[in-house]
């Protein structure tokens, strides 16, 4: 390009360009430069182009052959594939390539001459001679919160660092999670739309998400959650509430809420309603807690303290027309519904409540200690009886086999006597022999039959007797175990006693007491004029060399 050139005249023609194209060897005329050098011809590829725009008015020939008259001021755009030399009277404005672009991919593309701003998906786009990439700005919080996993634990949560910047000319995309839901809000359009998870979202030039700022903490505390997407359920969430029975004894409760959003995903009014509270964890627990609160301030600390479940339950979900607790608590703004509440802790917020919480329980285990041990003593009067009647029954048992014994020695007597009707000598005596054996016989077997009746009976006796003294022994630690606690509990209420009365009259009036004897007298004396007195009974001496001394420094002693 060649500045100032020299005309057929020989003339310079200041102010004009002249355009050489190689290939060619000339020698610049005086008085001409080259502007930029020597320069290349552009080579555009088929996914290129060129933006020119005109300096001055000339004779365009168009793609088609056709004439184009350009005016200074005129835009167009070439395509490729094809080389260009750019004439005289045009200026490069862009180089342009086209963008390619996935099927989840956009860009935001900006019409310069409408000012129109549109979002291009999922194809390859080529900016025209008119259109500009738009670069679309969100609040920092969104970003953040882009960058952020939304099934995260949401309190500890944060500031995603060190990530790679946002390309503000892409589409912005966003994944909603499973069972979890996102409102857009067209700023142009004054419209909102909800998408449910799983699903790509993809947000147009004028659209913005609604961002969600929840409440958190134990007690909630608004503004601690920051949130895209409204997770649907089931979950749960936790709060600390203060309440106070009808007997005033405040209590701190750790409730935890089991909720879910029943909401028809086929229904545009209930898509819209879940995202109508914009706190609604804060809502819900203020709404529970007050339902709480009104509930139990009817009801005295000893009837909360056995009933607290079911009192909880009742206040908060209600009864059905057949006098039983609902299942659900449901909010119809929102869709939210309550399922189940959990009470973790109960602590009494006074210390004197405290107190007398624990002096309940103690008296409780104390009721509960002595009933086992009257149970105890039961059952071992229970095991009493059941070895006499075992004892009984043997000592039966062995009479009968006496008896049977008994039948046995009168039988052979008969055959003995049988034998001996018979005269013959020897078969008398062998009936006698053998009578004699049965009787020795059944003598030691009865012998030995008492003596295991009697080892029975004593072991029944000593288990009964041991049994017996153990249980007495337990008896009688418990009762002294009592006996002291009494006297420590006694010893400090004399103790507590006798320091309040002391405190009460005050140690000024003690003094005043212990003193009040002497000064009477001392006012006495000094009333009726006399300055020294001494008083014996005649028998002790008294120096009164002393008390001269003492008395006569007393009269020098000048008077005030």
């Amino acid at each position: 390009m060649i500045s100032n050139p020299v005309g057929q005249d020989g003339k310079p023609q200041l102010g004009k360009k002249k355009l050489v194209k190689g290939e060619l060897s000339f020698f610049l005329q005086p008085g001409e430069s080259l502007v930029s050098g020597i320069q290349d011809v552009f080579v555009l590829a088929e996914e290129e182009a060129l933006v020119l725009r005109a300096t001055e008015e000339f004779q365009d020939t168009g793609a088609d052959g056709k004439p184009i008259k350009r005016r200074p001021g005129d835009r167009w755009m070439i395509p490729g594939p094809c080389e260009y030399f750019p004439p005289v009277q045009v200026e490069l404005v862009h180089r342009r390539k086209a963008i390619p672009l996935d099927e989840n991919e956009g860009v935001y593309v900006r019409d310069i001459s409408t000012g129109r701003v549109r979002a291009v998906v999922g194809q390859s786009y080529m900016l025209k001679e008119n259109e500009e990439l738009w670069a679309k700005d969100l609040p920092p919080e969104i970003e953040t919160l882009l960058e952020q996993d939304p099934l995260a634990d949401r309190n500890s949560r944060k500031d995603a660092g060190g990530k790679k910047v946002r390309e503000k000319t892409r589409v912005i995309t966003y994944r909603v999670p499973h069972n979890a839901a996102v409102q857009i809000y067209d700023y142009k359009q004054k419209k909102a739309r909800v998408e449910f998870g799983p699903e790509l979202v993809m947000l147009q030039p004028d659209e913005h998400f609604t961002q969600l700022n929840l409440s958190g903490g134990k007690p909630k505390r608004p503004n601690q959650i920051r949130s895209l997407c409204l997770l649907l359920g089931p979950d749960f969430c936790t709060d600390i509430i203060t309440i106070e029975t009808s007997d005033h004894a405040r209590l701190s409760l750790q409730l935890s809420y089991n909720w879910h959003f029943d909401v028809d995903q086929t229904k545009v009014e209930d898509k819209k309603s879940i995202f109508s509270v914009p706190d609604f964890i804060g809502d819900a627990c203020k709404a529970i807690a007050s339902r709480i609160r009104g509930a139990v301030a009817s009801v005295a600390f000893d009837d909360f303290h056995k009933n607290s479940a079911k009192i909880l339950r009742t206040s908060v979900f209600g009864l059905d027309e057949n006098g039983k607790v609902r299942n659900k608590f449901v909010f119809p703004a929102n869709k939210l519904v309550i399922t189940s509440i959990d009470i973790q802790s109960v602590e009494p917020v006074d210390q004197r409540t405290r107190d007398a919480l624990q002096k309940s329980v103690q008296l409780a285990i104390e009721i509960t200690t002595n009933s086992q041990e009257a149970s105890a003593k039961h059952e071992a009067e229970r095991v009493e009886q059941e070895a006499r009647g075992r004892l009984e029954r043997q000592r039966i048992n062995d009479e009968a086999q006496a008896e049977k014994a008994r039948k046995d020695l009168l039988e052979l007597q008969a055959l003995s006597s049988a034998v001996e009707s018979t005269g013959q000598a020897k078969a008398e005596a062998s009936a006698r022999a053998e009578a004699a054996q049965i009787e020795g016989e059944a003598a030691v077997r009865q012998a030995e039959l008492k003596a295991q009746a009697a080892g029975i009976e004593a072991t029944s006796e000593l288990e009964r007797l041991t049994k017996a003294r153990e249980a007495e022994l337990h008896f009688i630690k418990a009762q002294n175990e009592i006996e002291i606690q009494k006297a420590a509990e006694l010893s400090e209420v004399e103790t507590a006693k006798f320091k309040k009365m002391i405190d009460a009259i005050g140690a000024g009036t003690l003094v005043s007491i212990a003193q009040a004897g002497p000064e009477m007298q001392v006012k006495l004396l000094q009333s009726l004029g006399i300055k020294s007195t001494l008083i014996t009974d005649g028998n002790s001496p008294i120096n009164l060399f002393n008390t001269a001394n003492g008395l006569v420094g007393s009269f020098n002693q000048p008077k005030e």
